[in-house]
């Protein structure tokens, strides 16, 4: 699942190259650098800056970023196989970082919805918040580093990947319901989050309450009442937390809306009755 696809079939290969794409794809399943690929073949630095050029012309390796390259299988084009998890990519790439927002809810089952990119959270401060690497496009956001909480480590092929977990996931697309794919697309997932199994309430007010973003319980609580989600004791909680004045219950949709003087919120969008 979201894989990278082989577009071009590669050059013919001697079978001494042949051997080194063997080791690169046996030692790499993620972006690699010159140095590394230096250190596996016991060779020095500018022979190994030779032989990755050469391999990225004809095919053999993909320069997913500068100074980053990726082996391609050697039997990738004949079998259709497909190569590197972009969530791996993503996590060597942009490192510090972690999946974020809708590619989370994926994760967690919390969506049926399915995104075409990457969401990511780092640490950095890249100038392309929308790269596309590899034939997939990530979505970036920039987060500091001590603000890196709420994460959970899953395996990807062999390899730790950080996620936020259910219960941060769900804070995040309330503060912004952009990281969601929009409001709508949020009370699904908030449904989802409420009659599963990752459902935490204490846990979920806790990491509300650390973003210190009053509009995440006004989203929360107002969306709970509006679609019927019966959730009595979460709703007073989101009273009690709510902060003053008034937030667009979806802040990326320009359109005005009737405003909510208990929730503090600006309707601008519509929401369906999505209770169960």
């Amino acid at each position: 699942m979201g894989y990278i696809a082989l577009m071009v079939e590669p050059a013919g290969i001697s079978q001494r190259n042949r051997r080194v794409v063997e080791d690169l794809n046996r030692a790499f399943t993620e972006p690699f650098t010159v140095d590394d690929a230096a250190d596996l073949l016991g060779i020095d630095r500018e022979r190994a800056s030779r032989l990755t050029r050469y391999l990225v012309e004809r095919g053999w390796l993909d320069r997913v970023r500068r100074g980053f390259y990726l082996p391609v299988p050697l039997d990738a084009y004949h079998s259709g196989s497909a190569h590197k998890d972009p969530w791996i990519v993503g996590s060597v790439l942009f490192a510090p970082a972690y999946v974020s927002g809708w590619s989370a809810a994926e994760h967690w089952d919390l969506t049926e919805q399915i995104f075409r990119s990457v969401q990511m959270v780092t640490a950095r401060r890249p100038r392309n918040r929308r790269p596309s690497i590899g034939g997939t496009d990530y979505v970036l956001h920039s987060v500091p580093l001590e603000k890196h909480v709420g994460l959970a480590n899953v395996w990807r092929e062999g390899k730790r990947v950080a996620v936020t977990d259910p219960s941060k996931t769900m804070v995040d697309v309330l503060a912004d319901p952009s990281w969601g794919g929009g409001m709508r697309s949020v009370v699904d997932i908030l449904d989802e989050y409420l009659v599963g199994e990752h459902r935490n309430d204490t846990q979920l007010l806790q990491y509300a309450e650390a973003l210190h973003n009053g509009a995440v319980f006004k989203r929360l609580g107002y969306v709970m009442e509006t679609c019927g989600f019966e959730r009595a004791d979460l709703v007073d909680e989101c009273l009690r937390r709510r902060s003053a004045g008034i937030n667009d219950l979806d802040p990326s949709v320009s359109t005005p809306g009737p405003i909510s003087t208990r929730w503090g919120i600006r309707a601008n969008v519509l929401l369906g009755d999505g209770a169960r």
